[in-house]
C-alpha cells in the first residue's frame, strides 16, 4: 500500500505539471493509504485517466473542396436530406469559452497542518460534527490553498451545517482553481436549485451536464443526481415555454412564413427545444447569405405550377417505372478505393436510385422523350442555369426501409426543390433542426449545405422530383457575375 500511494503521488505531482486539470481527484484518491487528503464521499469524480476532454473540438472542412466523408459520391455531390442534437460548450458570464485553469499546488509535499487539519475534518464528517467540520477544513485551507480538494470538502462541511453562504463561497475558490471540476460544478447548481435561484441553478446544471457527457463512467450516484437536476431543468423550461408559447400566441396572425418559422426557431433554441445549423459548402461559397433553412415560399411564386402539374409528372415516373432500362442508376458512386462510411451501405446501390431529366446542365434526352410534358415545363421555370453546372434535375426513389443520412451540399448559391409524387407512410425529412414529412403534389424549397436527412420508414417506395433554383437571396445582378465568374474560370483551365 505505501509503494502504491508513493507512486499515485508521484503520478498526481507529473500530471500537475503536465496540466491534466483533474489530477487533485487523483491525488485524493490513491493517497488515503498515508493521510494525505482525503476527499469527502461523493464529492467528485474522476475518469480513468484523470482528466477532462476539451469541451469544443469542432472539425470543419475546408471551403473549395469536394470532400465527403465517403469519397466521392456522384459528380455533384448533392444527396437529400431523426433529429440531431447539439451542445454549446461552457461559458463564462462574458459570453466566451471558459479558458482551462488548472489546479495551482504543486509542492514536494503537502503542509502537514494541512494534512492535520483534514484528517480532523474528515473525523468531524464521520461524526456527522458539521461546525467542527467547517472549522478543521477551514484551518486546511488556510494551510494549503491552492489544493482543490480541501475546498470541496469545506464546501461539504458548510452543507452540512446548513450554511449555504459559506457553501457557495468555498465552491467558488474551488471552481477558481479550476472551472471544469465537475464536482463542483455538480455541487454549486444542487446549491441553487436548493435555494430557488432558478435561472442560475438552470444555467449551472446546463454546466454539469456539458462536462458529464466528457466523463464517461460516472459513478450510479453520480447519475442520479444528474437526472435529477436535469428533471429539475425540464421542469422549468416547461414552465418557460408555457409561458412563452401564452404570449406570443397572440401575435402568430401578424408572422409572415419567414417570421413565424424564425420566431419559432429563436423561441426552442432559447428553451433547449431545438438546435440550430450553420452552412457547410465544401464546394463554392456565396458570402453574407442567410443560413435559412427552408426558404419562404415567397420567393417562388412558380412553385403553384409546379404543383399543378403533378399528375402529370407522376403518370410518365410511373410510366418510367414500368420499363426503367438503364434510365434509373444508383445516387451514390464512391470512387474505388473510398474508405468504409456510413455511404458504403447506398454504394451502387439502387436503394437510393436518381432518373436524372437534366444534369450539371446537360439534357438527358432518352429521358426527355419519355417524359415530354415534365421536360417541357422544366423548360419554362427558372431554374438555375450556369453551363457545366446546371440545372440538375431528377427523380429520386427511396426503397423502403431506406435511409439518407445527415450530410451537406457543395453550394449554397442553389435552392434545392422538392416536389413529392408519391409518399408513404413513415416518410420524413429533416434539414437543420425542422423535420418535415413531404406531402404528395406539394413542394417546398431548402438550402442544402444545412445538414439534413432523408428516411423511408415503410414497405413501399418513396418518389419525388428534385430540381435546382437560385438561392432567392441572390439578386439578378449576382447571379449574372457568378455565371461569368464560372464561365471565364473554366476557359481558362480548358
Amino acid at each position: 500500500m505505501e509503494q502504491e500511494a508513493e507512486r499515485g503521488i508521484a503520478w498526481q505531482r507529473k500530471a500537475i505539471a503536465q496540466r491534466h486539470v483533474s489530477a487533485d481527484f487523483r491525488f485524493a484518491q490513491i493517497a488515503v493509504g498515508q493521510e494525505r487528503y482525503r476527499a469527502v464521499p461523493g464529492t467528485w469524480h474522476a475518469d480513468e485517466t484523470g482528466r477532462i476532454a476539451p469541451l469544443d473540438q469542432a472539425v470543419r472542412q475546408p471551403f473549395g473542396i469536394v470532400q465527403q466523408n465517403s469519397g466521392s459520391m456522384s459528380h455533384d455531390r448533392r444527396l437529400e436530406g431523426p433529429p440531431p442534437g447539439g451542445n454549446s460548450p461552457l461559458r463564462e458570464a462574458g459570453g466566451g469559452p471558459i479558458p482551462r485553469s488548472i489546479v495551482t499546488q504543486a509542492p514536494n509535499q503537502p503542509p502537514r497542518e494541512a494534512l492535520e487539519a483534514n484528517a480532523q475534518g474528515m473525523a468531524a464528517i464521520r461524526a456527522g460534527d458539521g461546525p467542527a467540520a467547517v472549522e478543521a477544513f477551514t484551518r486546511a485551507t488556510t494551510a494549503d490553498p491552492g489544493a482543490l480538494p480541501l475546498w470541496r470538502n469545506l464546501a461539504h462541511a458548510h452543507r452540512l451545517s446548513g450554511n449555504d453562504a459559506g457553501e457557495r463561497a468555498a465552491l467558488d475558490r474551488a471552481l477558481a482553481l479550476d472551472r471544469l471540476d465537475f464536482g463542483s460544478q455538480l455541487r454549486l447548481a444542487q446549491l441553487l436549485q436548493r435555494r430557488g435561484e432558478e435561472q442560475a441553478a438552470l444555467v449551472a446544471w446546463n454546466n454539469v451536464r456539458q462536462l458529464a457527457e466528457r466523463q464517461p463512467g460516472l459513478a450510479p450516484q453520480v447519475e442520479q443526481e444528474l437526472a435529477a437536476g436535469l428533471a429539475y431543468c425540464d421542469e422549468l423550461r416547461a414552465r418557460m415555454a408555457a409561458s412563452a408559447d401564452a404570449v406570443l400566441e397572440s401575435g402568430k396572425g401578424n408572422w409572415g412564413e419567414t417570421e413565424q418559422r424564425r420566431i419559432t426557431a429563436f423561441v426552442d433554441r432559447a428553451l433547449g427545444r431545438r438546435t440550430t445549423y450553420q452552412n457547410e459548402c465544401a464546394g463554392l461559397y456565396y458570402p453574407f447569405l442567410p443560413a435559412d433553412e427552408y426558404f419562404d415560399r415567397k420567393h417562388f411564386p412558380w412553385l403553384d405550377e409546379l404543383e399543378a402539374h403533378t399528375p402529370v409528372i407522376r403518370a410518365e415516373l410511373e410510366s418510367l417505372l414500368a420499363d426503367p432500362g438503364d434510365a434509373v442508376r444508383p445516387y451514390v458512386r464512391m470512387e474505388e478505393g473510398s474508405p468504409p462510411s456510413e455511404w458504403s451501405r447506398l454504394d451502387h446501390s439502387l436503394d437510393w436510385g436518381a432518373c436524372f431529366l437534366w444534369e450539371y446542365g446537360q439534357a438527358n434526352l432518352p429521358v426527355h422523350q419519355r417524359c415530354p410534358q415534365t421536360a417541357a415545363l422544366l423548360d419554362r421555370l427558372p431554374l438555375l442555369r450556369i453551363p457545366g453546372r446546371g440545372p440538375s434535375a431528377f427523380f429520386s426513389i427511396l426503397k423502403p426501409n431506406s435511409h439518407i443520412p445527415p450530410h451537406t451540399g457543395v453550394t449554397n448559391m442553389r435552392a434545392i426543390i422538392h416536389l413529392a409524387l408519391d409518399i408513404p407512410e413513415k416518410c420524413w425529412f429533416r434539414v437543420g433542426g425542422e423535420t418535415r414529412e413531404w406531402v404528395e403534389g406539394k413542394a417546398f424549397a431548402f438550402d442544402d449545405t444545412i445538414d439534413h436527412e432523408a428516411m423511408n420508414g415503410s414497405d413501399k417506395r418513396r418518389a419525388i422530383l428534385i430540381i435546382d433554383a437560385w438561392n432567392p437571396h441572390i439578386s439578378e445582378p449576382e447571379r449574372q457575375a457568378i455565371i461569368d465568374y464560372i464561365v471565364a474560370s473554366d476557359a481558362a483551365l480548358a
